[in-house]
């Protein structure tokens, strides 16, 4: 079953600003679906947008040798 996220619930889960998550919302950065004035997130599509990305918190490296 799929688990929705509101703005409040998907910057707890990320440990990110709820600003900046809003800002990717709406470039269409972040998967997420608004529905009236409120943003959704589907916490499976935010998981493979995370594994896809790379983002881990850790800065990347120069490269592999």
């Amino acid at each position: 079953m799929t688990e929705w996220l509101d703005l409040d619930e998907l910057a707890a889960y990320l440990k990110k600003a709820k600003s900046t998550l809003y800002k990717l919302a709406q470039a269409k950065k972040l998967p997420g679906h608004k529905v009236g004035r409120s943003w959704r997130f589907d916490r499976e599509e935010i998981d493979a947008w995370i594994r896809r990305s790379g983002v881990t918190g850790k800065p990347k490296s120069g490269g592999r040798k």
